[in-house]
């Protein structure tokens, strides 16, 4: 019995020493990776808002986006290669009709974040269609998948309330990240990957309509690194925000016509 304590204990140990020994890594490897990327980009991104495609009659479309640097555009060089740029452009020109877009996304954002993008906008501010992009920080600042998704799912109800229709771009993959050294990006990829899949179901649930950016561009990242990332190879290039942008159009222009659809007066019989 003393002998079989003793292995026990000699085990555990042995568990706990290689735990430890694996956070220490870990922290160590998240350290290199904050210095290889560093701030070259600032933490200011460019301000798009502004009414796109007003050679198109009609009122502008009310496009908002929420969520954190990705969404807010911080890597572009112009307003018109941000995320908001893009899909604004795209959109007017899909649907023939002015957009004008509000970005209330912040850089450096997390899920937590959202209400606070929401409160931020004024009572009387229509939203058409709203596009959601977060969750790359709540991967690094290794926020609970449940926390994340809590604030999803309200961030989705109250743009509901509003009558917006919303789009969710979920999580992409970390694991493309060459600036961060192993085992700590196949732990982000694993991470990222987990909460992408959480935030789709979340999006389905709250009435939303999610699109898998892991799948849609992360195998653009993984094999053209150069050409997808701008230059501290963690926010996206014009390209990079580009494809992303192309990714999510389609579900935002579906959301558009269900918006417009649903404000026109009924017709008579």
């Amino acid at each position: 019995m003393g002998r079989t304590r003793l292995v026990v204990t000699g085990a555990v140990v042995a568990v706990s020493g290689v735990l430890v020994g694996g956070r220490m890594l870990l922290t160590r490897q998240a350290a290199i990776a904050r210095r290889r990327i560093g701030k070259p980009l600032g933490e200011d991104s460019l301000d798009a808002d502004r009414v796109w495609r007003r050679s198109f009659d009609g009122e502008p479309i009310e496009l908002l986006l929420l969520g954190d640097s990705l969404a807010a555009g911080l890597g572009a060089a112009k307003r018109k290669e941000t995320l908001g740029g893009r899909l604004a452009k795209g959109l007017g020109l899909r649907m023939h009709r002015p957009v004008r877009l509000r970005t209330a996304a912040v850089v450096g954002s997390e899920s937590p974040d959202l209400d606070g993008q929401l409160d931020a906008l004024p009572d009387d501010a229509r939203v058409h269609v709203a596009v959601i992009v977060v969750g790359g920080n709540d991967v690094t600042h290794r926020l609970p998948v449940a926390v994340s998704a809590s604030h999803l799912n309200t961030a989705i109800a109250r743009l509901r309330e509003r009558g917006a229709e919303v789009v969710v771009g979920t999580c992409p993959d970390l694991g493309a990240l060459r600036a961060v050294p192993q085992p700590l990006r196949r732990l982000a990829s694993s991470l990222s990957r987990r909460l992408a899949d959480v935030q789709a179901e979340t999006a389905r649930h709250a009435g939303a309509e999610p699109v898998d950016l892991r799948r849609a561009i992360g195998p653009l990242f993984f094999d053209e690194p150069d050409e997808m990332f701008s230059l501290d190879r963690f926010h996206p290039s014009a390209l990079g925000y580009r494809r992303t942008a192309e990714a999510l159009l389609p579900a935002v222009c579906r959301a558009a016509d269900t918006a417009l659809s649903s404000r026109r007066p009924s017709q008579p019989a």
